[in-house]
């Protein structure tokens, strides 16, 4: 009798569950029970008839070899279970037959980390390259974490198959995680979930990364893993009937219009159901697509009569179409998904694939041919054949621009999670990028310097936020300005992709670089003025030796630094230079009284020119060519007289002549810098400062003294109020105006109104 469940996944009337929410620190994972059996290791003959199965022609003398080698160099050895040590290397073997791997990749498993060189050059790579991540179970700090990975992926460049046999011995691992101590097992899961399933799934081989999902699920969140499959287990066996009818009816629906196609019905696992639960914030009952199906033709040409067979017979559930067939996924995926009204009113979820396709689906970069033909280097062929592996030479490439260990997991994990969407240059080129990736991700992953220069964009034709969110299908067309050498530092915080993170911080350092290098110029060259010397790149390139630096920008950021001094610059260049000034200033008598001798020390070390073509340095603001900020107290604003303080690792600040707070300095006058404005008249700025004003404390009296700023243009950056008595207010107001004689006309009016008592100032 045909069923009559209405819908698929629906359930009888139960109590709903809903995901449990994963806890800050996971929950101590329950102590599992060692289950009693007696150690069955594979025997060689039937390893060599595993791998004969799809490789007739295999090596058998050096698989022979290989197994007898390592059942000899591991001796007596043992697992956490009791098991001899060399069943681990038998079982990772076996898994890579499962993924039809050639001879060289067998023998490297099971030779896991011994070598010989009986074994030659291929296989020898192999395993040195295992054997140097040997350490990496052992994480349990997130930067040795992430320095392991940079290992790992700098063996995966010589050769991918190091990969494919480092996940299956952490698929091994987890299937017998329960022997091993709880700590261990927990750590060993969370690296699972968040590396080693991921990059399985980012390589396409979904099989593998499902099952790493779910041991690790099971081992991090018992309680949910037994309540999530004991559901999956009660509707299974309720639907075996109706699922049974789908693949029967899907299947001559097909055949009628002469369509070979095979069509199995699927569960989804434990893991990703829970995922989704919590995801959606729905509960087990909630979900419509528990059950899904495949249906496999043997042609490109079949998958779209397929399609057209399907939607011409049931109803399309609107919003539920993708074919990743014109528009593969990052990882090589290639299927059209469906889901349509089907047999007895229920929704029914289809992907229509190729045998072929099917095969790289569940085997990723393992179900590429030339592991199967060796025709040419596995490297230079899978970079031709596999976007995955593209990918995954694209991250390597990061590890050579010099970002630290964490960033580049940090990366890494970025690239690995994000689900896809696909967008389009005004050419037609393909972009994917995570969801909820911006036009900023879209101008980065383009080329690195369209993104640095970003500063703005049409999506489809309409001009829109930099910060939009992409979706599918989007044209994308970014403006860029030359000009801007660097990016917003902002940006970090608003891009999704690892690579736009990368390159933003990469130019924000650079951009970093670039203005201590040019303080440093500027004081080398002030230095060499005053000395009546000669200053050329030239002179310095022949004194880097000397200085211990590889160039002369590394010599100028050292010396903006405060790391350098520019009088050992210049006697690395003049060995005969003596710094005069130095001597002058050790000469001088110290303060007596007063700001601590301020107007001495100024007297000596500071002298403003009378014009601007003198050696001081000149400043322009926050956003100059150099690492300048202004006196936190107060600031500073053009028509002051200004000294400026060099602040190891941060640059210049700016004070006032008369500010109090210069007397800290006194005792390093090696940190005093000759100054000067250096202001735009068709492009002035605006610069901080500071007024204490006293006001009446009656109603409005506030409007009144705000009014006043921004009618004569300033603007208020921050205002405290604190009650001195009970009939007035100090009200102090950091501002920015964008000289003195703006500064004094706002305090000038401020001083006219009636409920201002006082007003001036402040500085320090």
């Amino acid at each position: 009798m045909a069923p009559t469940r209405s819908d698929l996944p629906r359930m009888q009337k139960q109590a709903p569950i809903r995901a449990p929410r994963p806890p800050a620190v996971a929950p101590a994972p329950q102590v599992t029970e060692k289950p009693a059996r007696k150690p069955q290791i594979m025997r060689q003959y039937d390893l060599i008839e595993r791998v004969r199965r799809y490789n007739p022609n295999t090596n058998e003398a050096l698989l022979n070899r290989a197994y007898v080698y390592a059942m000899k160099a591991h001796g007596e050895q043992r697992r956490a279970s009791g098991d001899p040590y060399f069943s681990h290397p038998i079982e990772v073997a076996a898994i890579l037959t499962d993924l039809k791997l050639d001879d060289a990749t067998i023998a490297a498993a099971l030779l896991h980390d011994t070598i010989d060189s009986l074994f030659g050059h291929d296989i020898g790579t192999l395993v040195e390259g295992l054997t140097k991540l040997k350490k990496l179970d052992l994480v349990t700090k997130e930067a040795k974490q992430a320095e392991n990975l940079r290992k790992l992926l700098l063996a995966i460049a010589d050769d991918v198959r190091v990969l494919l046999i480092k996940l299956a011995d952490r698929l091994h691992n987890m299937r017998t995680l329960g022997y091993m101590p709880s700590e261990a097992r927990r750590r060993a899961a969370e690296e699972t979930l968040e590396i080693y399933a991921p990059l399985a799934g980012r390589m396409g081989m979904h099989e593998m990364r499902e099952e790493l999902d779910d041991l690790a699920f099971r081992e991090l969140y018992p309680e949910a893993y037994d309540v999530v499959t004991a559901r999956l287990n009660a509707l299974t066996e309720r639907s075996k009937l109706l699922i049974s009818e789908i693949e029967k009816q899907l299947a001559k629906k097909l055949a009628d219009r002469g369509i070979d196609a095979r069509v199995v019905g699927r569960r989804k696992r434990a893991y990703s159901i829970w995922r989704k639960m919590e995801r959606k914030s729905v509960g087990f009952e909630q979900l419509s697509d528990i059950f899904g199906f495949r249906v496999l033709v043997n042609t490109l040409a079949d998958c779209y009569q397929a399609l057209g067979v399907v939607h011409s017979t049931w109803p399309m559930v609107p919003g539920r179409f993708k074919d990743y067939i014109s528009t593969p996924k990052g990882n090589d995926y290639r299927s059209i998904h469906t889901t349509v009204i089907g047999p007895s009113k229920q929704r029914v979820e289809l992907q229509i694939r190729t045998v072929a396709m099917h095969e790289i689906a569940e085997y990723g970069i393992a179900a590429h041919a030339l592991y199967k033909d060796h025709v040419g280097s596995p490297t230079e062929l899978l970079s031709r054949e596999s976007t995955a592996y593209a990918w995954l030479r694209r991250t390597i490439e990061l590890l050579a621009e010099g970002s630290n260990p964490e960033e580049f997991l940090e990366h890494t994990k970025l690239e690995l999670f994000h689900d896809q969407v696909f967008c389009f240059t005004p050419k037609g080129k393909l972009i994917a990028l995570p969801r909820k990736a911006t036009p900023i991700d879209f101008a980065y992953a383009v080329h690195t310097d369209i993104g640095n220069t970003a500063v703005g964009c049409k999506i489809n034709g309409q001009i829109a936020p930099l910060t939009s969110e992409l979706v599918n299908g989007d044209e994308v067309e970014i403006a860029s300005l030359k000009a801007q050498t660097a990016p917003p530092a902002a940006w970090e915080s608003i891009v999704v992709t690892g690579k736009a993170r990368a390159a933003i911080r990469r130019a924000t350092r650079f951009a970093v670089r670039r203005q201590y290098a040019g303080l440093g110029r500027r004081m080398v060259e002030r230095l060499f003025q005053r000395a009546k010397i000669g200053y050329s790149d030239e002179i310095l390139t022949g004194a880097l030796p000397r200085l211990a630096r590889a160039s002369v920008d590394d010599v100028l950021a050292a010396v903006g630094r405060s790391e350098l001094k520019a009088s050992d610059v210049a006697r690395a260049m003049y060995p005969d230079y003596k710094e005069e000034r130095a001597a002058a200033m050790a000469a001088k008598p110290k303060s007596e009284s007063g700001w601590f001798g301020l107007k001495k020390l100024t007297s000596v070390k500071f002298k403003l020119p009378e014009n601007a073509t003198g050696p001081a340095i000149p400043i322009r603001g926050i956003n100059g060519d150099l690492p300048v900020r202004f006196a936190p107290d107060g600031g500073a604003v053009p028509g002051d007289r200004i000294v400026g303080i060099l602040t190891p690792g941060e640059g210049i600040t700016i004070y006032p002549i008369q500010s109090p707070a210069l007397s800290e300095f006194e005792d390093t006058p090696e940190r005093w810098l000759d100054v000067r404005w250096d202001e735009e008249e068709q492009a002035p700025s605006r610069f901080p400062a500071r007024i204490a004003v006293q006001s009446v404390n009656e109603p409005g009296s506030l409007a009144q003294i705000t009014q006043v700023i921004a009618e004569h243009d300033g603007n208020i950056d921050n205002i405290r109020m604190t009650r001195r008595a009970p009939d007035f207010t100090d009200v102090t107001i950091d501002l920015e105006v964008y000289d003195l004689k703006h500064l004094t006309a706002i305090l000038a009016q401020l001083r006219a109104k009636s409920v201002v008592a006082k007003a001036e100032r402040v500085n320090g």
